[in-house]
């Protein structure tokens, strides 16, 4: 009875594998379709019901007397018996739909050894349940309908059919590597995974005219691919807000081309020129740090306000000037607009600066005279005044100050003199020294020959460099050694390089026109006791105002 069922069990087994699974039973399906269902399902019935009947023939039944004609078994033997009897029938049925099982799992892999496995999709495509013939078929029959879509991000879309570049379905390996590739064994899997593959498949196509034909796709023309644009920090109001990014229509040529040629190669028919990463995309979103980071420090910027001393008057740097000045550049560092830095400094140096400029001044005696040249004046170090301004605004100081000084004067208001100067008047041969606005010593004077020439006083604005006593003035050194003349002087107060104030007991007279033949080299000539005197009162930086 044992080796009869045994056998039966085999013959069932071997029954169901030829003529359910096995390649060469199924490899001319086309589809898994409705009378394929039906099919296999009646061959699974059937299989399991002679599986099932392996199990259902019956023991011999027991005599309910012994040889010897004795009384059945008590009540109690009975149940015992009955309660055993149970247990092998729950695991003999129980082993039955084991059993079951195991050969449905077994047929299905054995199954999607040469067909694709639930939900399985090749470049989009539903190929479940299908051999490779089956997909091969599929394909060949899709060629001549064959149109790919192009999905632009503005929403239109462009076509490429397969009749535009000649495209032939040619069969290869492709398909069988992939069958091959699958676990069968682990087919349940997928059942949730739904696998996707993308894989090229057997096609060819006319390479030039397909190049043609994306040349003349409008998405390519120039005039209709907008310039991706990047998020970036923008002033609004009171602060830098993050303007947020631009996706544009620009495409990635080279991208753009290999993506379609996958397309094709892989037979999709669409393609998302977006998700496929065929534009030129903004480099940095809103949700970019670098442009958080960036914003935060700008605004950060705004909190700085310098004003500037230019007493009596003032300038402002604030927030709405800072504005203009902070930007960003393609990586998102945070950068001024130098130029616009420049360009304020610049003004600032073009209202106040005085140094060089021609004056209008109002001499001790009434006159107004306009006096050009000299090395007197306000004068902004533009090159330090834009590294300090910049250093401000990094800091956020909130400061009051001078601006950086190559050169001073001692007032902004009216004349840059100020109320306290040296006057030479080179006309009438006279200098005056005015303190607090007040003459409070004059004296006639000689100054330079202009009719030797580079002995000329020349006029200008100047401040006095030093002063100093007992020293020798020397004139140009000779080829001997010597010099053209050493003259000692009590008191030396220099303004214009080898030029200044000194004490001349050389000289008999002073003023009138003697220094148009007895004029010095150049320096103002005074009697001793006036130079004594004016040695006094002036002090290095005093202004020095020399005119005709």
């Amino acid at each position: 009875m044992w080796k009869r069922s045994k056998k039966a069990k085999e013959t069932a087994g071997e029954r169901f594998e030829d003529e359910l699974f096995l390649d060469d039973r199924v490899k001319e399906d086309t589809f898994f379709d409705d009378e394929d269902d039906e099919e296999f399902g009646r061959l699974l019935d059937e299989d399991v019901e002679e599986f099932d009947a392996l199990f259902d023939e019956e023991e011999p039944k027991k005599s309910k007397k012994n040889k010897k004609g004795k009384k059945t078994k008590s009540a109690k033997g009975k149940r015992n018996e009955g309660s055993k009897k149970g247990k092998k029938t729950a695991a003999i049925v129980l082993g039955s739909i084991l059993g079951v099982f195991l050969l449905v799992y077994v047929g299905f892999a054995l199954f999607f050894h040469s067909h694709f496995m639930f939900f399985t999709k090749i470049n989009g495509t539903d190929v479940s349940l299908k051999s490779v013939s089956a997909v091969e078929a599929y394909m060949e029959k899709q060629v001549d309908d064959y149109v790919l879509t192009m999905k632009e991000s503005d929403g239109g879309q462009e076509m490429i059919a397969g009749t535009d570049i000649s495209l032939e379905y040619v069969p290869g390996e492709e398909l069988k590597k992939l069958v091959k590739k699958q676990d069968n064994f682990l087919w349940i899997k997928s059942l949730w995974e739904h696998p996707k593959i993308q894989a090229k498949v057997g096609v060819k196509y006319d390479e030039k005219a397909l190049e043609k034909k994306i040349g003349n796709l409008n998405c390519m023309k120039e005039e209709n691919q907008v310039t991706s644009v990047d998020a970036y920090p923008q002033f609004q109001t009171d602060q830098f807000q993050v303007v947020p990014e631009v996706v544009g229509t620009q495409l990635d040529n080279e991208k753009f081309h290999k993506k379609v040629a996958e397309a094709i190669n892989g037979f999709q028919k669409e393609i998302d020129l977006l998700k496929a990463d065929c534009y030129i995309l903004p480099k940095f979103t809103k949700e970019s740090p670098e442009v958080a980071a960036a914003c935060e420090t700008m605004n950060g910027y705004l909190g700085a306000s310098v004003t500037y001393d230019f007493n009596p008057y003032t300038e402002l740097v604030d927030a709405s000037v800072i504005s203009q000045w902070v930007k960003v550049d393609a990586e998102m560092n945070v950068t001024f607009d130098e130029a616009a830095v420049r360009a304020y400094v610049q003004t600032l140096a073009e209202k106040y600066n005085t140094k060089g400029k021609t004056r209008t001044f109002t001499t001790a005696t009434g006159n107004t005279v306009n006096v050009e040249g000299g090395s007197y004046g306000w004068q902004i170090d533009q090159e330090a005044e834009y590294h300090t301004l910049i250093g401000n605004i990094q800091n956020a100081e909130v400061i009051t100050r001078e601006p950086a000084y190559a050169s001073r004067g001692a007032s902004h208001e009216g004349n840059d003199v100020g109320g306290t100067y040296a006057e030479v008047d080179l006309t009438a041969q006279h200098m005056y020294f005015v303190q607090n606005g007040q003459v409070v010593m004059d004296t006639p004077i000689v100054t330079g020959n202009p009719n030797k020439k580079g002995c000329a006083t020349p006029q200008g604005v100047y401040s006095l460099a030093y002063k100093a006593l007992d020293q020798v003035l020397r004139g140009d050194k000779k080829p001997d050694g010597s010099y053209e003349y050493e003259t000692p002087v009590k008191y030396w107060m220099p303004f214009n390089g080898g030029i200044g104030f000194h004490d001349a007991n050389w000289q008999p007279t002073f003023g009138g026109s003697r220094y148009l033949t007895n004029g010095s080299h150049g320096c103002v000539n005074m009697p001793p006791a006036k130079a004594g005197e004016l040695y006094n009162l002036i002090s290095a930086g005093t202004p020095i105002v020399c005119h005709y």
